[in-house]
């Protein structure tokens, strides 16, 4: 029987494994010495809450699924009803196409073409690959049409660092500021300094705090990346993110089922913020041709 996440690429170097799948190009899991380090999902199951996928042509949520560009409405289709948003994109249940295969690493590829909802091409590239310091996934976004494209990307894994719930973890986000939302997700305009319980800059026990953030305003090493990480007794798990990634979205899984809630901390590296294809915080306009590309990754240190 086909799994629901299609076929399961398994790569290995050294201590880490993990496994890309064909539907969506995601991840469903990471370990080190068999120790997990995402609160992934099994094999004979979908990627419920978003867990592993790849979020494009836009991250996060579009207020109504609507926007206007050169002129013309376009209408997403809702995928989230409940709050009437369009979220996370369209190529999250997609088939990928698996290249350059080895033992430690493979590239997903997808031709997204016109629709409705986006009615721009665009070619999309994900390499996956593990070495000595743990997995890097880098993306290569580029338009091969003749018009320009609005464009933005993100990424959804759940870190875990061992612990049943994530209350007992230490959550250290390197950000300055964050974006309020409303009631529908959608953020407000404003960037807001952190302070109190999302002034995250020195880490602190994640205790009983519901975190469903936006943080922006990232503070980076000298080799451009800003990292995000999550301890407790697997480590230090960190997930970093270079340039192209200027947002990050931090949720504990509070409105998930009842079952999976707050086992992970979503930490999700994105190139713009919500609804940026109408607010354009963070947007990316790929002229004919233009590419971006992007790299993120996740470590541990024990």
């Amino acid at each position: 029987m086909t799994p629901p996440s299609g076929e399961q690429l398994v790569l290995r170097h050294g201590p880490w494994e993990a496994v890309v799948v064909e539907v969506g190009g995601g991840l469903r899991s990471l370990t080190r010495d068999g120790v997990p380090l995402l609160d992934g999902f099994p094999e004979e199951e979908m990627a419920g809450g978003g867990r592993g996928q790849v979020l494009a042509p836009w991250p996060n949520r579009m207020a109504g699924g609507v926007y206007e560009w050169e002129g013309r409405r376009l209408q997403a289709p809702l995928s989230e009803p409940a709050k009437g948003n369009a979220i996370h994109g369209l190529v999250r249940w997609s088939n990928w196409t698996a290249e350059g295969r080895a033992g430690d690493r493979v590239t997903m590829r997808l031709r997204l073409h016109p629709q409705p909802a986006y009615p721009f091409d665009l070619d999309l590239a994900l390499a996956y690959a593990l070495g000595d310091d743990g997995l890097t996934v880098r993306l290569t976004a580029e338009n091969p049409g003749d018009a320009p494209a609005p464009f933005g990307a993100g990424f959804h894994p759940y870190l875990t660092a061992g612990t049943a719930l994530v209350d007992d973890a230490v959550l250290a986000v390197p950000a300055d500021a964050w974006l309020p939302a409303d009631d529908a997700g959608i953020p407000t305009g404003e960037h807001r300094p952190v302070a109190g319980e999302l002034d995250l800059r020195d880490g602190r026990r994640i205790g009983a705090s519901v975190l469903d953030h936006c943080f922006t305003g990232l503070r980076r090493d000298g080799d451009g990346r800003a990292t995000v990480t999550l301890g407790g007794p697997a480590g230090d798990v960190a997930l970093w993110m270079d340039g192209a990634y200027g947002f990050v979205m931090v949720f504990t899984g509070d409105t998930l089922r009842p079952e999976r809630r707050r086992r992970g901390v979503a930490v999700e590296p994105m190139t713009c913020a919500a609804d940026a294809f109408n607010s354009g915080d963070g947007l990316t306009v790929l002229a004919p041709w233009d590419r971006l590309t992007g790299a993120w990754g996740i470590s541990v240190r024990v």
